[in-house]
């Protein structure tokens, strides 16, 4: 077993689809929608206008109305939109409708203007303006919100920070101002007197001083003539400090530009290109553009590695579909049995029900310990963060379903949150071997696996944007998304996805059939990269006829002799040592999980109710074949042995 740095110290998860159109964009003045910014709405009360009209909004006496395409350009009110605005931020021009709306700022279109790019979400999600991405609409708690920000304070002083309240509404009631539409006129609005409703009653508030969030100072690391000494860069007043510096998560630089540009492309430090002739197997893979097969086989002899893998706790509302999926008759071409990864999250876990899927042969990885809600807290976590999330799980796992084997290498974030450089420092640290979190966009050839020594060979997509920019001795299993048109041949290109039910289109078990055998075929006639078919076991259950199709899917490949279901893993095993078809039934690496180890370890476990300070007031059984710990283990105290109170 590895041996880890860390030791507990008892006294210490989109996508959408972007449209353009030259110059401004029109925002629909019809009722409920909000005008646009800078545009007030039309003083008329009477609303008496036909069904042809519509609602009129005005910039001073200038009254400008959208003709019947709704194309009327208004680029001075897209460049006012657009002022400080990074053209990577989305952001709502209206709260009307089903919350699937939004735009961003393009700033390099062919004819020279601002423009606004329109982006809708697939039918049946929504845009989340806090995590900048596409998820379940019960998931969106913000569609009152027009853009990112922090919520609005009323005072007699300047306030910094972008002006947010969904809750403010103007006392003069007009068809085409939304609830928050003051808000969004507070960026062209130094100084802004608002009356507002509160129930019944008017009351005018003092003035609100608005400062708009101040636009951050970015290093100067490119210039015609060298401005600093070698090994140093110049921050952004000309400072010069030393390279290394740069991006390390700490301000250096006096006007703290230095952090300003730490993207997988900006990173002064960052990992560099692809070098295949310093990146060799078994230890290092990559490729320029990611699609290169390993050991140049020829495609045709190639396995079509298909990996299954699940997200979350594993207890009695899923055990029987892992049985029913993973249910030992069926086998690979090798004879072994086909296998699944497992991404653990620890609460409501039984671990007796782990212990015995790693009985069986499957993958057991980690999926945080406390699967907090709070993406930023996944994206901006600390070191101690990913530490005690990641590591804790895995010590908690390896204890309580007795896994001592030290097999536990793997780890997905949350909502596939990605921490950047933090994240897989701390991978690095405690030897975990791969991450399961990075998406790549849709593309024409899938991606393959790759080691993160050298630069990542895709766009940061999604993820929070925070992608590791630095080398680290870790492998990406990266998440290829799953092309969900029903009829590739003839229907419009839409966005990908990276969960199956993500796949929002996919209502029957048809649907999902179509799904499964599309990007099998993607993937099959192109590169042979791996499949990944993810899945949240709520999701399979949801509809029997889901389960039944996978079902037929997997027993439909089984039948051929050049598919494999196997672990995250066994794809790494099997790129290290890329072997061609003809010899993969004797493929060793394979075989070593092919047989099931012994019987279950207890048939009855015991049912621990277990407390914790960490966690006031909630009783918590905790599942295991293992002696029941004092505590309900948690973030400082994961062997739920008990932890001091510093004084």
């Amino acid at each position: 077993m590895l041996a880890r740095r860390w030791q507990h110290d008892p006294e210490g998860e989109s996508s959408y689809k972007e449209e353009g159109r030259s110059g401004g964009a029109y925002i629909e003045g019809r009722e409920g929608a909000a005008c646009p910014d800078a545009f007030h709405p039309d003083d008329d009360d009477d609303h008496d206008h036909d069904d042809n009209d519509n609602e009129q909004c005005r910039r001073g006496a200038q009254v400008r109305a959208q003709d019947d395409e709704g194309a009327d350009e208004l680029d001075a009110n897209a460049e006012e939109l657009c002022h400080d605005r990074p053209g990577d931020e989305y952001f709502r021009l209206n709260v009307g409708g089903d919350c699937r709306d939004v735009v961003r700022c393009d700033k390099a279109s062919e004819i020279g203007v601002t423009r606004l790019a329109t982006v809708r979400c697939p039918t049946g999600l929504a845009f989340d303006i806090e995590r900048q991405t596409c998820d379940w609409k019960t998931n969106v708690k913000n569609c009152e919100q027009l853009e990112m920000g922090w919520p609005l304070t009323w005072t007699n002083r300047p306030v910094t920070g972008r002006a947010k309240s969904p809750t403010v509404t103007s006392s003069r009631w007009y068809p085409c101002l939304s609830p928050v539409y003051i808000e969004a006129s507070m960026r062209v609005n130094i100084k802004w007197e608002v009356q507002v409703v509160l129930g019944l009653d008017y009351t005018l508030l003092t003035t609100m001083y608005y400062t708009p969030e101040p636009r951050k100072v970015l290093p100067i690391l490119k210039t015609d003539e060298p401005v600093c000494p070698d090994g140093k860069l110049s921050c952004g007043n000309k400072e010069c400090i030393d390279k290394e510096l740069f991006c390390n998560g700490k301000p250096d630089c006096k006007d703290e530009s230095d952090e300003n540009a730490c993207t997988v492309e900006t990173d002064p430090n960052r990992a560099p290109d692809c070098d295949p002739t310093q990146c060799v197997l078994p230890d290092c893979y990559c490729s320029a553009d990611g699609t290169r097969i390993p050991g140049n086989i020829e495609p045709q002899q190639v396995p079509q590695m298909i990996t299954i893998t699940f997200n979350g706790a594993v207890n009695v509302d899923n055990i029987d579909l892992y049985e029913e999926v993973f249910n030992g008759q069926r086998q690979n071409p090798n004879g072994c049995q086909i296998r699944g990864t497992f991404f653990v999250s620890h609460k409501y876990t039984n671990y007796s029900a782990v212990q015995d899927l790693h009985r069986r042969g499957h993958e057991i990885a980690v999926f945080s310990l406390t699967h907090k809600d709070d993406p930023q807290y996944w994206t901006q976590g600390t070191y101690d963060d990913w530490l005690a999330e990641m590591a804790g799980a895995r010590l908690i796992i390896e204890r309580f379903a007795n896994i001592t084997d030290g097999s536990i290498i793997g780890m997905r974030a949350p909502y596939l949150r990605v921490g950047g450089n933090t994240q897989f420092d701390m991978m690095a640290d405690q030897f975990f071997v791969y991450d399961a979190s990075i998406t790549a966009s849709l593309g024409r050839v899938p991606i393959w696996p790759y080691t993160l020594y050298f630069r990542m060979p895709h766009k940061c997509n999604g993820n929070g944007g925070n992608c590791p920019s630095r080398s680290h001795p870790v492998w990406e299993m990266v998440m290829n998304e799953l092309d969900r048109r029903d009829d590739p041949t003839f229907d419009e290109s839409l966005p990908g996805c990276h969960m199956v039910d993500s796949c929002s289109n996919i209502q029957t078990g048809e649907q999902f059939g179509r799904l499964l055998r599309h990007n099998f075929n993607r993937h099959f006639n192109s590169n042979r990269a791996p499949l990944g078919l993810h899945f949240h076991a709520s999701w399979l259950k949801s509809k029997k006829e889901y389960k039944e199709e996978l079902i037929k899917f997997i027993e439909e490949m089984l039948a051929r002799s050049d598919v494999y279901f196997v672990t995250m893993v066994q794809v790494i095993k099997w790129m290290q040592t890329p072997t061609e078809l003809s010899a993969l039934r004797d493929f060793q690496d394979w075989k070593e999980t092919c047989d099931e180890k012994g019987q279950p370890y207890c048939s009855l476990p015991n049912a621990c109710p277990l407390t914790t300070r960490e966690l006031p007031g909630e009783t918590l059984r905790l599942f295991t074949c293992m002696e029941c710990p004092n505590n309900y283990p948690w973030l400082l105290d994961p062997t739920g042995d008990g932890f001091a109170v510093k004084k």
